[in-house]
C-alpha cells in the first residue's frame, strides 16, 4: 500500500486502527505504525499533520515502554535464574546438565 496514494482521511483512519490495534498485546504494529507514518507526521506538511503526530508519538511511546518492560522482566528472570530457583527452571527451554 503506497502511502501518497491514499487520501488523508484513509491516512488518519490506518494510523488510528493502528495504533488502537497495537493495544492487543501487539506493541510491534505500533513500531509500524511509526516507522510507516513519520514522514506524514512530522516531515511532509499536510492538513491531518497534528492527528497523525499524535498517534505516531503515542505509537512511539507505547513501543518504547513495552521495550522497557521486557527489558525489565528478562534481567529480572536472567537474575533470579542464576539463583537457581525451580520456577525459573519451569519456564525455560533450556535445561541445566543434570535436570531432565
Amino acid at each position: 500500500m503506497d502511502l501518497k496514494k491514499m487520501s488523508n482521511a484513509d491516512k488518519v483512519t490506518l494510523c488510528r486502527r493502528y495504533f488502537y490495534i497495537g493495544f492487543a498485546l501487539l506493541p510491534l504494529v505500533w513500531i509500524v505504525n511509526a516507522v510507516w507514518f513519520f514522514r506524514c507526521a512530522f516531515i511532509e506538511p499536510s492538513p491531518v499533520q497534528k492527528i497523525l503526530r499524535r498517534y505516531v508519538l503515542y505509537s512511539i511511546i507505547g513501543a518504547s515502554l513495552w521495550l522497557l518492560v521486557l527489558m525489565a522482566w528478562e534481567i529480572f528472570f536472567q537474575f533470579e535464574r542464576a539463583k537457581g530457583l525451580e520456577w525459573t527452571d519451569r519456564l525455560s527451554f533450556v535445561f541445566p546438565v543434570g535436570y531432565v
